[in-house]
């Protein structure tokens, strides 16, 4: 009996130990995880929209990006998303005092100018007379870090965002309107991990750097140059190796306690005298 509770004890003392140490492993990958992203330090966000892909404005998560237009005009901005994240997007349109009945709405698109569906929000508007805003919002799906060629899954890289009305009365063509919009990220982590990666991703121009690099030329010829402030994922680790290991060694050591239980104490089975 006595052999039995050491052996427990034992086997304790080794599930506490191991829980300590796939604790302190675990620390650092959910020390990463955070709900948004953050702009780079001493960013200043734009001011001004451009009127197409290749003019799009490039601004960080976590930054508030303005500008002011005309109604009618095509408004475009660039933004980076990495693998695992689950951007938001957010728009406010300013409207004059006086106006007609119009209808805004907000179009997601990503490197490969693939128009990205909204998992929810509100991506079309109608601003009745009178309405003094307008505020917009897409929620896109996670960004995979790998995706199959027929697939519309996102994927890391550069997203472009269009802001435009859709319905607009002739009188109202050319008011003044402002705009500011906004992106911020929630980290998924392991539960979006997949088994692959990119080897690029995917912002305009890449390619062309790449073989600009390989001739030790100084040229680039990237058309989008923004990134995530800690550089695009390599897409190998994510905490998912981390609860892998525990699941891993709460099994190894059920394994242990189990045999512990069911091996008995050890001694000899005696047999009656004239068996």
């Amino acid at each position: 009996m006595r052999t039995l509770k050491n052996q427990l004890t034992c086997a304790t003392r080794a599930l506490g130990s191991a829980m300590l140490l796939l604790g302190l492993a675990a620390a650092p990958a959910l020390a990463d995880a955070s709900p948004s992203a953050s702009p780079s330090d001493g960013a200043s966000a734009p001011t001004s929209a451009g009127t197409s892909f290749r003019t799009a404005t490039e601004f960080d998560q976590g930054q508030q990006a303005t500008a002011s237009a005309s109604a009618g005009d095509y408004l475009y901005w660039s933004f980076p998303a990495d693998a695992g994240q689950r951007p938001t997007v957010k728009a406010t349109v300013k409207l004059p005092d006086t106006h007609a009945s119009e209808v805004w709405q907000l179009d997601v698109y990503d490197g490969l100018r693939r128009r990205q569906s909204c998992q929810y929000g509100a991506q079309t508007r109608t601003a009745a007379p009178g309405t003094t805003s307008v505020e917009l919002a897409c929620v896109l799906r996670t960004v995979r870090a790998w995706s199959e060629p027929w697939a519309n899954d996102p994927l890391p890289g550069t997203y472009y965002i269009r802001l435009t009305t859709v319905n607009l009365a002739a009188s109202d063509l050319g008011l003044p309107v402002g705009a500011e919009v906004r992106v911020d990220s929630k980290d998924i982590g392991g539960a979006a991990a997949v088994d692959g990666s990119l080897a690029e991703p995917l912002v305009p121009g890449i390619a062309v750097k790449s073989e600009k690099k390989d001739d030790s030329s100084t040229a680039s010829a990237v058309l989008s140059s923004i990134e995530p402030d800690d550089g695009w994922s390599s897409g190998w680790w994510t905490d998912r190796w981390v609860w892998t290991g525990i699941g891993a060694a709460l099994a190894a050591l059920a394994g242990i306690g189990g045999y512990a239980l069911t091996r008995g104490t050890g001694r000899p089975r005696q047999v009656p005298p004239g068996a």
